[in-house]
């Protein structure tokens, strides 16, 4: 849980009519500019009781704030010197093609070799610190088995800015994924919520209970007994598309969570049957975020980028096709 300092400060006379922004700057001291607007953006700046967002507040003497401010835990975590597969970096973030395999953020039983070791080795410790430090510089993640982009944040602002921008769900994200079956072009819609039995799991439902999640699917491809899919997220649910598709009864090739009693009717075709032991001994999830697209928090400019399908997933179709 993120824990806290108060500071208050009093506005005199030679303030009146300054911008708030510059205004706690100067009287805190200790923080800059971009620090203080962060601060007022998520909501930690109260006049009497109210919220203050807006950094050009102009005070007036005798205002009297109330600063929050989020006491920083250096981050614990050791850089790591692992080879990254950088896409695009500048002052402010990285794109990163993460392979299949790697753990996002270090957890549990995963403290060493994930991307987050990866990036403090690469960046000498600048990345952001929003999350207390618990996952310094990550706005988004993929699962461990699940390749493809992330877009890394340098510093607390940019973070802000690219939060946001997934909380109003503005950010393009597509994705690769080889499904059992062959799904017709539709969306898949409705909620997703903690499994209540299996707190390793999600669970898929349409009674309004959880989160809303949406998935425009895409077929790109049908080899038959499997097919290759085009999906739109609408909304950035933990394992949405994992369990969207299980809810049509088309699971993801290689996806030992869920889906894995629906899988064994595409054995019963003596034809298939070679290709039916390939697709079920895949190692993963075959699902690869192959394109993010957003607008970059310095330059509000709209950045996109791709990355082709990784080699596991090539080789996985052309052994389809072959046999």
């Amino acid at each position: 849980m993120q824990k806290y300092e108060t500071q208050t400060v009093i506005i005199d006379k030679s303030q009146t009519n300054k911008r708030l922004d510059i205004v706690l700057t100067q009287l805190i001291g200790k923080y800059s500019r971009s620090h203080i607007k962060i601060l007022l953006l998520n909501e930690n700046v109260k006049k009497s009781d109210k919220i203050i967002t807006d950094p050009s507040y102009k005070v007036k003497e005798g205002d009297k704030f109330t600063i929050l401010i989020p006491k920083i835990i250096p981050s614990t975590y050791t850089p790591q010197k692992i080879s990254l597969n950088i896409v695009f970096e500048d002052n402010d973030l990285i794109v990163v093609n993460k392979p299949s395999g790697m753990v996002t953020h270090p957890a549990p039983g995963n403290k060493d070799n994930t991307l987050v070791n990866a990036l403090l080795y690469h960046t000498k410790n600048n990345l952001s610190s929003l999350n207390d430090n618990n996952r310094p510089g990550i706005v988004h993640r993929l699962d461990k088995d699940t390749s493809g982009l992330l877009v890394i944040a340098k510093n607390n602002l940019t973070h802000f800015n690219l939060a946001k921008q997934f909380e109003k769900h503005s950010i393009t994200r597509r994705y690769y994924a080889i499904v059992w079956g062959l799904p017709q072009n539709q969306t898949i819609h409705g909620f997703i919520e903690r499994h209540r039995i299996n707190r390793k799991k999600m669970a898929f439902n349409q009674n309004e209970k959880g989160k809303y999640s949406e998935t425009i699917i895409k077929l790109k491809k049908s080899y038959n007994i499997c097919s290759l899919i085009d999906c739109n997220l609408k909304t950035g649910r933990t394992h949405q598309i994992r369990l969207h598709m299980t809810s049509i009864n088309c699971p993801l090739i290689g996806d030992k969570l869920y889906g894995k009693n629906r899988v064994n009717k595409y054995g019963k075709d003596k034809k298939n049957f070679n290709k039916f032991l390939f697709l079920k001994n895949f190692n993963r999830q075959a699902l690869h975020a192959y394109k993010i697209g957003f607008i970059h928090p310095s330059t509000e400019k709209y950045l996109e980028f791709k990355s082709e399908l990784p080699k596991d997933m090539l080789k996985l179709l052309e052994f389809i096709v072959k046999y």
